[in-house]
């Protein structure tokens, strides 16, 4: 269990093991989520990564790609159309 200590300001600092935890570093921005009547403290960043990944979860099948330089070719493909740089 962690113990922080609000500032007249509303800052709290996040204590090192907890920071350590989350992978925060200076300039992270913070995610608090309400659930169950608890709040819940998460990385932003790392959160917004995990919620990518779930909604792209089979895309790469439903597009007939299996590997890396098939993803690239796809990205590629969209981006630039017949005008792909060589």
């Amino acid at each position: 269990m962690n113990l922080a200590k609000l500032s007249a300001n509303g800052q709290v600092t996040v204590p090192v093991e907890i920071r350590r935890k989350l992978g925060l570093k200076e300039g992270d921005k913070l995610l608090f989520i309400e659930r169950n009547g608890e709040i819940i403290l998460n990385n932003a960043s790392a959160t917004a990564l995990v919620r990518a990944q779930e909604a792209f979860a089979g895309a790469a099948k439903d597009f007939g790609v299996s590997d890396e330089e098939e993803v690239q070719n796809l990205v590629d493909e969209v981006r630039y159309g017949a005008d792909k740089p060589s």
